[in-house]
């Protein structure tokens, strides 16, 4: 009787203590943990490299390069856990930007500017959003061909020219500071991560993504309205490529048809590098901000040590085929 009773007693022992089972544990095994540590490390090397580096103003000037970029994944971040993506996002940015520089052509003020960056941006999400959620067609598809389709009508109406000369109360949003060198992009930036990080993490919109990311099928059965839910996860899409396309027409001063160019590349990286899983289920806001800091720190690191732009670009590319294959390898590693 001892034995039988032993038995189950000390495999309760060894599950309940296991530390591996306490938060603090758990966090620090997390891909998040390791990515802050990935962060610390290039911002030592970084200040190493350069005596610049570790200006104030640099530093400031540092956020630019992943700021505009960063808002547009968080919603990224929640569309491909629900198992679809959009490759548009740069080709949105362009059309906006046209918008808005044809209104500014006309004699608009900053707020009508800013009012149709944003509702182009919805306009364009909400045309992908009926093309997948209402006709079931491959995201991957559609916002192919609609990148092509919203780039084209920007080429369409500027040709080879650009439009200059927005107001100067329009440069606040790409150009102004809040606080010293805190930026108002920089600022967006931290909104919108507190907003996505509540509305994935906290509210019952976020569990029906994961439920759908892991199987919409079931999350259907349960009651969920899946393809309402894409719908809107594709218009926070669109939303964020605006309010990015206002800040970056106004960092610039200008709207050129090509402006955005590979946005999509960059994009797709800050996410699967900040831990989100490419086949949908499984990823986190904070992974993402972490990641968006990571990627800034990088591109702005090798850009004061003048290195080519072409060479960022492999290194980008090569950064986001080494983060998905990574888990793969690792559990191919584990199985042997």
């Amino acid at each position: 009787m001892s034995t039988t009773e032993e038995t189950p007693m000390r495999a309760t022992g060894r599950q309940i203590p296991d530390r591996l089972t306490r938060p603090g544990a758990r966090l620090l095994k997390s891909w998040e943990a390791l990515l802050l540590i990935v962060a610390v490390a290039i911002f030592i090397l970084n200040s190493l490299a350069s005596p610049y580096f570790l200006d104030p103003w640099n530093l400031s000037d540092a956020t630019f390069n992943f700021t505009e970029k960063a808002m547009i994944a968080f919603a990224m971040a929640m569309l491909i856990i629900a198992g679809e993506i959009d490759l548009s996002v740069g080709a949105i940015i362009a059309l906006a930007s046209t918008v808005m520089g044809v209104a500014m052509t006309e004699g608009a003020s900053t707020f009508v500017i800013v009012l149709l960056g944003l509702g182009t941006g919805l306009a364009c999400g909400a045309f992908n959003g009926i093309l997948v959620a209402r006709f079931g067609l491959p995201s991957i598809v559609v916002t192919i061909g609609t990148m092509s389709l919203f780039r084209g009508i920007s080429y369409i109406v500027l040709g080879d020219g650009a439009f200059t000369g927005y107001p100067p109360s329009f440069a606040w949003f790409g150009q102004g500071y809040v606080f010293w060198v805190i930026t108002v992009e920089l600022v967006i930036f931290a909104i919108a991560a507190l907003i996505f990080g509540v509305l994935l993490h906290r509210t019952n919109f976020g569990r029906a993504v994961y439920a759908i990311g892991n199987n919409a099928t079931a999350a259907r059965f349960s009651g969920i309205r899946v393809e309402r839910v894409k719908f809107i996860l594709f218009l926070l899409t669109g939303l964020l490529s605006g309010i990015a396309a206002i800040c970056l027409t106004s960092r610039l001063g200008s709207t050129r048809p090509s402006i955005a160019t590979g946005f999509e590349l960059e994009v797709v990286t800050i996410v699967v590098l900040g831990g989100v899983s490419i086949l949908g289920g499984a990823g986190s806001i904070p992974g993402v901000v972490l990641a968006a800091f990571v990627m800034g720190l990088v591109t702005f690191g090798l850009g004061l040590l003048n290195v080519p732009g072409i060479v960022m670009s492999i290194i980008v590319g090569a950064l986001l085929i080494g983060v998905i294959a990574l888990p793969r390898l690792w559990f191919m590693l584990r199985r042997r």
